[in-house]
């Protein structure tokens, strides 16, 4: 399997003002591997250090902060010499040692030679309590379950994912029925990597389905294990209400779905627990199309999205059959899915400001603004061919936007104004 993300790892390890890398993501989305394939590849040797198995090295950081004396000690407990030239050091879960993670500022600090990733399935969480955090010391990298272009390569279909990468519309839409094709299956399997994995080997669309649910049964224990006690019950609220929130034809996040008279207050520190595990996405409305788009950013209003598309149709316990035959009764939803796709898609592309417009009572809507350089794009999301942009027209009219997008299935062409991209083709067309 291989993850674009590779490519930063190399870049970091060759970097001359190289720092320690802390790699930020949800649980499950595939750091340790990444991690472990980085040093299989790149090194001679890799010493792996998961805090959460090896308890007896924790007081080794509670103490000092002395290098030599830490780089001593891992190499009693793994039996390897280490070699700042050509040994990856990993501290996985690093969030179970407080320690450790300070550590990464002395490491950077005393002992830079020293090649060092660190990562942790609640990292995010653990970061904003009350550790001494190495601000400025480290590096940090984001990982998300794969994207669909990602999907492409562990499906073996390099040849459509070089087609993609070079742009050739007119190629591409010759080909449009296969990557449509693909395109459904991503939006049953998704992204997270024991998923796709399992796909690529068995085909087997049951088992995907399996291991959904042992992943979101995963994700619901953690709740219990990792959150505040108090917190747990209203982190459990808003996560089960993401599919009725995305359901509505307006699907800006209401409180009032929680409970009769709910309100944000008693709520944010749930979302914000939610928000900090990488487990959801909150996109705020923007009141205009003005650079830089978090100066116009209303935080009373936002929506709301999970990590990955795959897990969201598992969530709604929708049939592989609903999804990649269609269905009638799924016509609403279908929206949704394919909303949540494309906010997949830019979550993974980095630096790009991602918002919503609509009007102050909803009689409009832009689904999402990015800003992308010097410049603010709309973009309109539709599941089919359904090419009706009325928002986006007026959208265009009120503010006009030298760049707008609208998504569906249809094919690439441009039309004055609007640019029609394929859904397939959201990522790429950023790079």
């Amino acid at each position: 399997m291989e993850r674009q993300q590779f490519q930063k790892l190399i870049n970091w390890k060759n970097s001359k003002d190289r720092k320690p890398l802390i790699i930020r993501g949800a649980r499950q989305v595939g750091k340790t591997w990444l991690m472990q394939e980085f040093g299989k590849r790149e090194y001679m040797q890799t010493v792996y250090i998961n805090f959460e198995s090896s308890k007896s090295l924790r007081s080794l950081f509670e103490n000092d902060y002395n290098i030599q004396r830490i780089i001593t000690a891992l190499e009693i407990e793994t039996d390897i010499q280490i070699n700042s030239e050509n040994t990856l050091i990993i501290f996985d879960e690093i969030q179970e040692c407080d320690g450790a993670i300070t550590s990464l500022k002395y490491f950077c600090e005393n002992a830079p030679q020293y090649h060092v990733i660190a990562a942790g399935s609640l990292l995010g969480v653990a970061l904003h309590s009350n550790i001494s955090f190495p601000v400025g010391k480290v590096d940090f990298l984001d990982l998300y379950p794969l994207t669909f272009s990602e999907f492409l390569l562990a499906m073996n279909k390099k040849s459509l994912f070089d087609l993609l990468m070079s742009k050739d519309w007119e190629m591409i839409t010759g080909f449009k029925s296969k990557f449509i094709e693909l395109l459904r299956q991503y939006y049953f399997i998704g992204g997270m990597p024991e998923v796709v994995f399992s796909f690529s080997k068995e085909n087997n669309f049951n088992k995907v389905r399996e291991i959904q649910n042992r992943i979101l049964n995963s994700y619901e224990q953690d709740f219990s294990k990792h959150a505040p006690i108090e917190l747990v019950p209203r982190i459990r609220m808003i996560w089960n209400s993401i599919p009725a929130q995305l359901a509505k034809e307006n699907r800006k996040f209401m409180y009032g779905l929680l409970k009769q008279g709910a309100r944000a207050k008693e709520f944010e520190m749930a979302m914000a627990w939610l928000i900090d595990s990488g487990l959801i996405y909150k996109v705020n409305r923007c009141s205009k199309p003005a650079i830089p788009l978090i100066a116009y950013m209303d935080n009373s209003a936002f929506k709301i999205y999970i990590l990955d598309v795959g897990l969201l149709a598992a969530i709604g316990n929708i049939d592989v059959k609903t999804i990649i035959n269609g269905n009638q009764i799924f016509q609403e939803f279908k929206g949704a899915i394919t909303e949540q796709f494309v906010l997949q898609q830019l979550k993974s592309i980095e630096e790009l400001p991602i918002y919503y417009w609509s009007t102050e009572k909803s009689t409009a809507e832009i689904d999402f603004l990015v800003q992308h350089s010097d410049s603010v794009i709309p973009m309109e999301v539709k599941a089919e061919e359904n090419l009706k942009a009325k928002s986006l027209k007026y959208f265009n009219q009120k503010y006009k936007m030298p760049i707008s997008i609208r998504t569906s299935m249809a094919d690439y062409r441009i039309d004055e104004w609007l640019t029609n991209l394929p859904l397939y083709a959201i990522e790429n067309y950023w790079k």
